[in-house]
């Protein structure tokens, strides 16, 4: 499945660059790689829609895109639609970790009744951890640090129940909980005293920890040999500190709703 993000969509840039590239690619060449090598590809393109940055009541429209490979005789593996960016260093089938990577858009003082900072872009970049609890049960954490923008620490923890039929259909779905230190927190929910006069909003100093809990559910189904369909639906709800912010009250809100389509390819190798 193809991923996202965590409190806002993300869809990171080295992903959407990948996905471009192989799109734009010539099918027949891609398929004769994977006749040759007898892995397959598979490639979604699609629209998502996403909190413009974390606690925003505004949706905008963004790439749903992903790019994976899967060795000969080997199902796809599977991706949550919410996970970031990322690849495994250690991967054993049932405990894998390693890096991982998203993007947080700006948000600019317009969204925000124009009276209080900016917040610019965010990389955000850390590491991932899952495990199989069992077949239909996956585990996984996420600790991120933001470079540039909020420059917090973040990370998220969920679980998912996977149903799947190989690489015919493919069901998920799970809890989740998205946490953020306070400098997270005062960069997006935080009200300082020098825009307390200019914003008409109260001084307010959010601490850190757990910022939304939510679900996310998945699915993909196979139509042809080459073509396929995914789909996916996220709801947060800010909580704490986030869910209390003069911000969240006045410009934004404590629903945060996700969702996305997407057509998929299929090419090379067997299954």
């Amino acid at each position: 499945m193809p991923p996202h993000a965590s409190r806002a969509l993300r869809a990171p840039l080295s992903l959407c660059l990948a996905a471009a590239t192989a799109l734009t690619a010539v099918p027949a060449a891609a398929q004769d790689e994977g006749e040759t090598t007898g892995k397959r590809t598979r490639i979604f393109a699609g629209p998502q829609f996403w909190p413009e940055t974390p606690g925003s009541k505004k949706l905008v429209l963004g790439p749903f895109v992903d790019l994976s490979r899967a060795k000969p005789g080997e199902d796809f593996a599977f991706e949550a639609p919410d996970q970031s960016f990322g690849f495994d260093l250690v991967d054993d089938k049932k405990f894998d970790f390693g890096p991982t990577a998203s993007i947080i858009r700006k948000r600019k003082p317009e969204a925000v009744g124009g009276n209080l900072p900016k917040v610019g872009l965010t990389v955000e970049a850390g590491a991932f951890a899952q495990a199989w609890l069992t077949p239909a049960l996956r585990v996984r954490v996420e600790a991120r640090k933001g470079l540039g923008g909020h420059g917090g620490w973040v990370g998220d923890v969920g679980a998912d129940y996977v149903a799947r039929q190989g690489d015919d259909w493919l069901f998920s779905i799970g809890p989740r909980v998205s946490l953020g230190d306070s400098k997270y927190s005062r960069a997006y929910f935080g009200v300082a005293p020098a825009d307390v006069a200019a914003s008409g909003l109260p001084a307010y100093y959010p601490k850190g920890g757990v910022q939304s809990v939510g679900v996310t559910a998945g699915y993909m189904r196979q139509l042809t040999r080459n073509w396929g369909v995914a789909a996916f639906a996220r709801y947060d709800r800010l909580v704490g500190d986030a869910a209390d912010s003069p911000v969240t009250r006045a410009f934004g809100s404590r629903n945060q709703p996700a969702f996305g389509i997407a057509l998929s390819y299929t090419f090379g190798g067997t299954r």
